[in-house]
């Protein structure tokens, strides 16, 4: 978090202030203001001002912050030394003011404190007596004032500036954290969709090619399937592509189940599908997790698992919407999970269920996702 800085426009205008009521002064005959020191110090005042904005725009180190404040302490001597309105002593009000960004408020307080017997003394010296009169008193109690909201001002100035810092962090923070999430939806929509169809491909080229001289015709099917497959691939990347543009159409959980077991189902890989109950009760997220589920527990199926047979089951009811995808393969243990069932999981959570995997090596695996109904907002 860079460090606060003083509001810029309070010193100019209290130097305005001051050039104003001395110059009236003088004019007016009301003192006896000396021009060239006082109008040099407001302008060696202002000019240290903007240079040390321009040294220091993200904040000014605690040693250069107190070299600066000693030198606006003399300076600010300078002014009233030789100004005749006595308005200039307001100027020691910038000390604490300044010092609450560059330290902290006990310096500021302390300071205050300073400039308080600052002005005191000044009183002692050049009118004994002071305080049985009326006017040196109401300055006093005025300055006394003026010091006050001075903190108060520097503290909710500092306040607003820090809490400025830390949405601004927050929000990086948030930009960060959406970013990831883009990237881990988009590599399990990359690894479950593009994934399965590439899987598919790589398996029915293989066929093909195997086939080739036992029977050419299934050889072709093969290499059909995969041309069809690879189409596929091909439309789902468009239309992941186009659904970033333009809003997306419905999903139909049901179709896209009876077209991943239309397109896995072959002499190698028997594939049935059983659907009940009213999927439209149940939102996009949820079924779309199930959808994605189910491509992957029939690529696992196929690609690792060397089963001949897979059944998806699904069942959508008041309560809840239930996946299960079994097969006859070889079976895995829990250290072996990949990415994919990793990224199956994250999906599933995000749309508020569970994902349960049993399988051990030779007993096949059964892949069970439960999602929850969400009540309408």
């Amino acid at each position: 978090m860079s460090s606060v800085r003083p509001v810029w426009w309070v010193s100019p205008v209290l130097y305005g202030a001051v050039l104003a009521a001395g110059g009236y002064a003088s004019v007016a005959g009301l003192g006896s203001t000396r021009p060239v020191p006082f109008v040099g110090g407001l302008a060696a005042l202002l000019a240290l001002d903007v240079l040390e904005r321009r040294r220091h725009p993200d904040g000014t180190p605690p040693r250069s912050a107190a070299a600066l404040l000693a030198a606006r302490l003399a300076l600010f001597l300078v002014v009233v030394a030789a100004d005749g309105s006595g308005l200039s002593r307001v100027l020691f009000l910038l000390l604490p003011f300044i010092a609450y960004f560059a330290f902290s408020r006990t310096v500021a307080l302390v300071l205050g404190a300073g400039c308080v017997g600052l002005v005191l003394a000044s009183y002692q010296l050049t009118s004994p007596g002071w305080y049985r009169e009326l006017e040196p008193v109401s300055d006093l109690l005025m300055f006394g004032v003026g010091l006050v909201l001075t903190i108060a001002m520097a503290s909710v100035a500092v306040e607003e500036q820090r809490g400025r810092a830390r949405l601004e962090d927050y929000a990086a923070r948030v930009s960060e954290l959406s970013a990831a999430a883009e990237r881990n939806r988009m590599a399990r929509d990359i690894h479950d969709s593009l994934g399965h169809h590439l899987t598919a491909v790589s398996v029915l080229l293989e066929k093909s090619a195997a086939f080739r001289d036992l029977d050419p015709a299934v050889a072709d099917r093969a290499l059909d399937d995969a041309r069809r497959s690879a189409r596929r691939a091909l439309s789902e990347v468009r239309g992941s592509v186009r659904a970033l543009r333009e809003p997306a159409t419905p999903f139909r959980l049901s179709s896209a189940l009876d077209e991943l077991v239309h397109d896995a189902d072959d002499d190698r890989l028997s594939v049935t599908l059983d659907v009940a109950g009213d999927e439209a009760t149940h939102d996009t997220a949820a079924l779309m997790a199930l959808y994605r589920a189910a491509q992957e527990g029939v690529t696992n199926a196929r690609r690792h698992a060397a089963a001949t047979r897979v059944s998806v089951s699904v069942r959508c009811d008041g309560s809840a919407a239930r996946l299960v995808v079994a097969d006859d393969g070889r079976g895995f243990g829990p250290e072996r999970e990949g990415f994919g069932l990793t990224g199956m999981r994250e999906r599933v959570q995000l749309a508020g269920g569970s994902v349960d995997v049993d399988s051990r090596p030779g007993t096949g695996t059964r892949l069970t996702v439960t999602i929850p109904r969400r009540a309408a907002p």
